[in-house]
């Protein structure tokens, strides 16, 4: 009797949870279209209104700032409040963020363009939610495959954003003005979205629940080795995306390109992000979700390669969607690790937790990412070597914990 019902369980969970995928689905394609957008004209902004180049990417520092000092707030209080009222807080704070920001550029104050991107991070927070989202009501079986149909909404933001950069990037005097106009609307539609969403509508409403296994500390899940490889995994794919992609408008734009080629290749990056989500949980069901994530590491490793080996414009498309496929497997694959790693009830510690040390050390990285391009060298070419060269370490600690958890004994049965 307990098997049939499992499986008819699975059988409706999984039909609610293929709607509420198609659901975020569009949030991804819509308003996830905000992310490309930022990240090629953040450090060109913060160029034209920093009063040192160093700072250049500080914008987009601040953007991932903001989403790290969010998560650990943002995931509890979802917990508590239910999925759908933290989108909505994300997309009204990215409505605000992208006012303020635009207000920022007309009366050429960095501080308030700075503020509006902090805000902007809030927006970013809410939207990493949206993959565990997909998982909340999704059978064992399903999950790794709704967490990818999710993360694959990125392919149409990967088009409309850059594409739509476009077109508004130069609409006012004031450049960029239209970009940070365009991201107000997108939150400001997009945000209806939300009311289709059937998902559980948090502890506050439910009644309280015993569990026969008491939620674990962060000191104690910070013991599991799976959910530490997972966290160190998703830490590096993200934080060496980040790295990479932040810089790329500067040193395309450097190397005598256009800001159209700057768009082109963060679309093209974009694409390579999301693309291959239509398959990875099904690569992560087949052959495991270490294997994953490993491909993952060597695919940025050949971004890298790729990136130094010159400066051509098909250098720039190959280092870039290199980086997107290879952050897909690695992110993907650690994110999958992480929500097969802990009970439901631990849900809002442990996604809170991690995309606290994600974020904060992909917050580094950015900050970094315009330090090393614009202030190691007295070139363009100088600076672009110097930020790939600086993921060789990151990749030595995910290659190593990978290593480790792979050869650990494995726990007994009982």
């Amino acid at each position: 009797m307990g098997r049939s019902g499992t499986s008819m369980t699975d059988m409706i969970d999984d039909r609610r949870a293929k709607r509420n995928v198609a659901v975020l689905v569009a949030a991804q394609a819509i308003m996830g279209a905000q992310m490309p957008m930022v990240f090629v004209i953040g450090g060109l902004a913060g160029g034209m209104l920093a009063t040192n180049i160093c700072l250049a990417t500080l914008p987009i520092s601040f953007i991932v700032f903001g989403s790290m000092i969010t998560a650990p707030v943002l995931s509890p209080w979802m917990q508590k409040h239910g999925r759908r009222a933290g989108f909505f807080v994300g997309t009204i704070a990215g409505a605000i963020g992208a006012l303020v920001a635009a207000y920022g550029l007309y009366i050429g104050s960095f501080t308030v363009l700075l503020a509006g991107s902090l805000l902007t991070g809030v927006y970013m927070s809410a939207q990493g939610f949206y993959r565990f989202a997909a998982a909340d009501t999704a059978s064992d079986s399903f999950r790794p495959k709704a967490i990818s149909y999710v993360m694959a909404g990125g392919l149409v933001s990967a088009i409309v954003g850059p594409q739509l950069n476009k077109l508004v990037q130069d609409a006012f005097v004031v450049p960029f003005l239209g970009t940070y106009l365009a991201i107000a609307v997108l939150n400001l539609v997009g945000m209806f979205l939300f009311l289709l969403l059937d998902l559980p509508k948090g502890s506050k409403n439910a009644p309280t629940e015993f569990h026969a296994v008491p939620p674990r500390t962060r000191r104690e899940l910070l013991r599991d080795p799976r959910i530490v490889v997972a966290i160190i995994c998703a830490m590096v794919a993200y934080s060496l995306m980040n790295l990479v992609m932040t810089s790329t408008p500067l040193a395309v734009v450097g190397c005598g390109f256009t800001k159209n080629n700057a768009n082109d290749i963060v679309s093209a990056h974009v694409l390579a992000m999301f693309a291959p989500s239509f398959f990875t949980g099904h690569l992560i069901a087949r052959f495991g979700v270490e294997k994953i994530i490993a491909a993952g590491l060597v695919i940025l490793l050949g971004a890298g390669i790729v990136a130094l080996s010159g400066v051509t414009l098909g250098n720039f498309f190959g280092a870039l969607i290199l980086l997107g496929l290879g952050w897909n497997f690695g992110f993907i694959g650690a994110t999958s690790m992480l929500a097969a790693s802990h009970a439901p009830h631990e849900r809002g510690v442990v996604q809170g937790m991690n995309d606290m040390i994600v974020f904060g050390m992909v917050t580094i990285a950015s900050l970094s990412s315009g330090g090393l391009m614009n202030c190691s060298g007295g070139t363009a070419v100088e600076g672009w070597t110097a930020v790939n060269l600086a993921m060789v370490p990151f990749l030595v600690l995910a290659g190593g914990a990978l290593i480790w958890l792979a050869t650990r004994p494995k726990a007994s049965a009982a």
